[in-house]
């Protein structure tokens, strides 16, 4: 059992204490509005010092025989692993996730620390030709030094142990700086698996701190080499800018507005499955949630009939009673959000085809029918329980409207063509795609990231491997160089 008053405190330099802002963020339970922590913040001296600790305990860490790297990354999985039951109990509590979503959380970062462990053993140095006589190149793989990793509220064990997980055990120190909104799942949390998996005090730090307050300091501070973001589009625009002027390097997974196509010879009842999963699976607060289903016209009629029927029967409410799917969105602000888009997009001429209620951060399902690419839920990520469904005349069009979009995370096709469906997955302009699946896709082994203005990099695998390390050439010259000069 967590003990929450222990995880609703700063980690810094190895100790658990109060952040130096006057501040205090009263994180909420967004389904019922009790407290689950208060939270002194960070300030910018507390980042300062948390950088300064990361920077000190990295040189110690990345002395560390690899072996002994990768023992204390498998303890930190199996200390994860035991903690299974309280962790999604506070999923439901702290960000309204449903036991379904957890779980599927939950797997994701098991799977990532289970990766992560194999990393100090792959990071592998090369001899390379010289044109030079008597010369030897080594091309070694080494820690990049300190990464700053800023994660979002929605997936915040897995956003964040992302990151975190491969920049530890490729010998890195990191300053975690979690969405406040989801301080202890997306931050403290994974502190104390560390801890107690036990990597140097310093190594890994958490700090709670409001944006507001702190401005770029996380960013701009001088110690960290890279600094990976998961987040909307808009900030990571901010963030490349700041980075870039320092010379950082950035991974950035950004915003989506992924597109379900279903094709004529689709199996109708695959496309509703894969549609619905795609679609509300955590409220549809996942940036690869399909945002968009496009349908050729031949088949849209039926599709839409089985899907609304479907959706109509979404249990809705409490993320802790274990058959909810829709739980509550984030925060007040977030549904206010979400229904301006429905009312525009209902103006704009789409269609409503389900429309559920809405109580408190609970919003209904809402499935808006005959949208067009211009249309506000067609153009924007709705980050809710909304979908646009878009009729086309063929495969073609079906193509064309998917790339219709600044975004291009990743995708899906549904069809009973599988050659039909890579030729279409080869056109559309994304970072991922699926055929005969869902657009919510995450593998541990395989580079996850999106193109366009979805992001930049890629995550997990030797992917994970290339974002967190650095390459440095050393020669030798074993025979004595003949100089020109």
């Amino acid at each position: 059992m967590f003990d929450l008053t222990k995880l609703s405190r700063q980690y810094i330099a190895g100790e658990w204490r109060d952040g130096r802002s006057a501040r205090v963020h009263r994180n909420r339970n967004p389904y019922d509005g009790s407290t689950v922590a208060e939270i002194r913040l960070a300030t910018v001296e507390d980042i300062d010092e948390a950088y300064r600790a990361a920077e000190v305990a990295q040189k110690q860490w990345a002395r560390v025989n690899p072996f002994e790297r990768q023992a204390v990354m498998e303890r930190a999985l199996r200390i994860w692993e035991g903690y299974r039951d309280d962790v999604i109990s506070l999923v439901a509590d702290e960000i309204g996730g449903t036991f379904i979503k957890a779980a599927i959380e939950f797997e994701l970062v098991k799977n990532f620390l289970r990766e992560a462990a194999t990393y100090p053993l792959r990071m592998e140095g090369r001899l390379l030709p010289a044109t030079i006589p008597g010369k030897e190149n080594r091309l070694l793989r080494l820690p990049a030094g300190v990464v700053g990793i800023l994660s979002p509220f929605n997936f915040p064990m897995c956003l964040s142990m992302r990151a975190l997980a491969p920049a530890v055990a490729c010998g890195n120190g990191v300053v975690l700086k979690p969405h406040e909104e989801a301080a202890i799942t997306g931050g403290t949390l994974l502190a104390q698996v560390f801890e107690e998996a036990g990597v140097p005090k310093g190594l890994v730090n958490v700090v709670v701190a409001d944006v507001a307050e702190i401005g770029d300091a996380f960013l701009e501070h001088p110690i960290p080499r890279i600094i990976s973001f998961t987040g909307s589009t808009a900030v990571g625009r901010h963030i490349a800018e700041v980075a870039g002027r320092h010379l950082k390097r950035v991974t950035l997974e950004l915003g989506g507005n992924s597109a379900l196509i279903v094709l004529d010879d689709a199996d109708l009842d695959l496309a509703v499955d894969a549609a619905i999963f795609s679609r509300f699976t955590h409220q549809g607060q996942i940036c690869m949630c399909a945002n968009r289903v496009i349908v050729v016209k031949d088949v849209y009629e039926q599709f839409l009939g089985k899907f609304v029927e479907r959706v109509s029967k979404l249990k809705m409410g409490d993320p802790r009673d274990p058959e909810t799917v829709i739980g509550p969105l984030i925060n007040r602000r977030q549904v206010e959000r979400l229904l301006a888009v429905v009312d525009a997009s209902v103006e704009q001429g789409a269609r409503v085809a389900y429309r559920g209620p809405v109580y408190g951060n609970v919003v209904g399902p809402v499935v808006l029918a005959d949208v067009r690419p211009e249309m506000a839920c067609a153009k924007d990520e709705m980050f809710g329980p909304v979908v646009a469904v878009m009729p086309v005349a063929n495969e073609q069009e079906a193509v064309r409207v998917a790339n219709d979009s600044d975004y291009g995370l990743t995708g899906a096709v549904i069809t009973r063509d599988i050659e039909r469906g890579l030729r279409v997955a080869m056109q559309v302009e994304t970072g991922m795609f699926h055929v005969n699946d869902g657009t919510v896709n995450d593998e541990p082994l395989v580079a996850f990231g999106g193109e366009k203005a979805s992001g930049v990099g890629r995550y997990n695998g030797q992917w994970g491997i290339d974002e967190f390390t650095t390459l440095k050439w050393i020669s030798i010259q074993r025979d004595r160089r003949q100089y020109p000069i």
